[in-house]
């Protein structure tokens, strides 16, 4: 677990990097979505890692991480939407919204701790394609879940599809950044 925690911090770090230095150059511009607009916006970037994944190849010169860390942030957009509303404008400013980003990252961070007790890191034997179908059945479900105003009858809400589809993201980062060393352990 003390590996699990290091990887998740360094990844974890990365993405909050991106998102504040874009939060910069942007503002929070994003605070006009509405919360299908985010699992869409999702969609979007899942579509093109599964189709990166079949093809073998990339025609823009990005890879999957991007994408993966993309599904991360928008989730924890998603998340701040949620509990927010969504807006006509602008109206939050950035420190706000880093403590938000915090909060959230803390609280999805917290909850992949308790289920990877339970199932005692069973994401590491996992590929990363896997990952992907996870989180576009997690998208899908969401969709569904939108479509029903937000009521389910047995499932959990949007709110823990998105944390869902964050710690696939992160497990997928981690396998991306880490593999040499995982491979090291394996050898």
């Amino acid at each position: 677990m003390a590996d699990t925690k290091h990887q998740f911090e360094v990844v974890t770090n990365i993405c909050r990097e991106l998102f504040a230095k874009k939060l910069k150059d942007y503002g929070a511009a994003w605070r006009i979505l509405r919360p299908q607009s985010v699992t869409d916006q999702i969609l979007i970037k899942a579509k093109r890692i599964r189709s990166i994944e079949e093809k073998g190849v990339s025609l823009i010169n990005e890879g999957v991480a991007s994408e993966f860390i993309g599904i991360v942030n928008y989730g924890i957009i998603g998340l701040i939407q949620l509990e927010l509303g969504f807006s006509d404008s602008v109206d939050i400013k950035e420190d706000a919204v880093l403590s938000l980003y915090d909060r959230f990252m803390k609280d999805t961070t917290e909850l992949m701790y308790a289920k990877n007790h339970d199932y005692d890191e069973a994401w590491r034997s996992m590929r990363i394609s896997s990952y992907t179908d996870l989180i576009l059945t997690k998208i899908y479900r969401t969709k569904q879940i939108e479509e029903n105003k937000g009521n389910t009858l047995v499932s959990e809400g949007i709110d823990a599809n998105y944390m869902d589809m964050i710690n696939y993201s992160l497990f997928a980062l981690i396998k991306l950044n880490f593999e040499d060393e995982e491979a090291d352990c394996n050898s």
